[in-house]
């Protein structure tokens, strides 16, 4: 019978980890960055009202 090969087995796991992890930071990175972020700020309406001459 064939021996398993808990090396490639670990590296795989080990791989699968490394690939959440840096989902998950992508993600919170988006979250950070989309919903309060600068750049995607839209102007208030007061804001645009003040802008306008009379």
């Amino acid at each position: 019978m064939a021996k398993t090969n808990f090396q490639y087995e670990k590296r795989q796991r080990e791989l699968e980890k490394k690939k959440k992890a840096d989902e998950k930071a992508k993600r919170k990175l988006e979250a950070k960055t989309t919903p309060g972020g600068e750049d995607n700020e839209a102007p208030d309406e007061d804001d645009a009202e003040e802008a306008k001459p009379e």
